[in-house]
C-alpha cells in the first residue's frame, strides 16, 4: 500500500469529513506511460469500496517562442508547434510540446528543455515556470507543468519514442490563439497553455 504522491504540488488538509480512507492500493494494469491503479477505500459514510484511475508520472508542457521572432506584440511571437496521431480520437492533434519526467528528474525546468529537443529538435535559451495543472483528477493523478520557453533554435534531430508519430512546424502565437478560441485546437493541454500565457505571461 506504499504509494508516493507524484504531483510535486501543495494539497490541503481535511478539515470537513471528505476525505476517503485509504486501505490498500495496487497496479491492475501497465502499460506503456501509465498504469491503472485499484484503490480499495472507506467512505466517510463507513462504505469499503474500490476505485480505479490513470497513474502516471508528472508532464512538461512547453510554449517554445522561436528565437528572432519574439517581437512586439503588434508583430507577432513565433512557437515551435507539433501536430501528433492520437489514437483515442482517432485523428491528428496540433498544439503544444509536451512529455513526461523521468523518475530522476529533480529540475522541471530541464525536463521541460529536454522533452522539447527530443520532441522538436529545437533547444531553448531560456525557461520560465507559468502554471502547473491537474486536467483530469476525477480519473488520473497527471499533474501538468508549463513552460515558457525563449529563444528556440533548431539544432538537432527529434529522439520520439517508439509509438509517438510527430510533425514539427512554426506558427504565430496570434494564430494558434485564435484557433484555440475557435475550436480549431482542441488538445486540452494546449488550450491551458495558450490561455494562460495570454492571461497572465504575455509581454512580461
Amino acid at each position: 500500500m506504499d504509494r508516493e504522491s507524484k504531483d510535486g504540488g501543495t494539497g490541503t488538509p481535511d478539515t470537513d469529513g471528505l476525505a476517503w480512507e485509504l486501505l490498500d492500493s495496487a497496479i491492475d494494469y501497465s502499460c506503456p506511460g501509465f498504469d491503472v491503479r485499484r484503490d480499495d477505500v472507506r467512505l466517510p459514510d463507513g462504505t469499503e469500496t474500490d476505485y480505479h484511475y490513470v497513474d502516471e508520472p508528472p508532464a512538461v508542457v512547453v510554449l517554445p517562442f522561436v528565437a528572432g521572432r519574439e517581437k512586439e506584440r503588434e508583430e507577432g511571437e513565433e512557437l515551435v508547434v507539433i501536430e501528433e496521431w492520437r489514437q483515442a480520437v482517432g485523428r491528428v492533434s496540433r498544439g503544444l510540446p509536451a512529455g513526461t519526467t523521468e523518475p530522476d528528474d529533480d529540475d522541471l525546468a530541464d525536463a521541460a528543455r529536454r522533452e522539447l529537443t527530443e520532441e522538436t529538435g529545437y533547444e531553448a535559451g531560456t525557461v520560465e515556470p507559468l502554471l502547473s495543472s491537474e486536467p483530469i483528477n476525477g480519473v488520473a493523478n497527471a499533474v501538468h507543468h508549463y513552460f515558457v520557453a525563449r529563444d528556440c533554435t533548431p539544432t538537432g534531430e527529434q529522439e520520439l519514442d517508439f509509438n509517438e508519430s510527430i510533425r514539427v512546424s512554426t506558427a504565430p502565437y496570434d494564430d494558434l490563439l485564435a484557433q484555440a478560441l475557435d475550436g480549431s485546437v482542441r488538445d486540452g493541454r494546449t488550450l491551458l497553455g495558450v490561455f494562460a500565457y495570454e492571461l497572465h505571461g504575455r509581454g512580461e
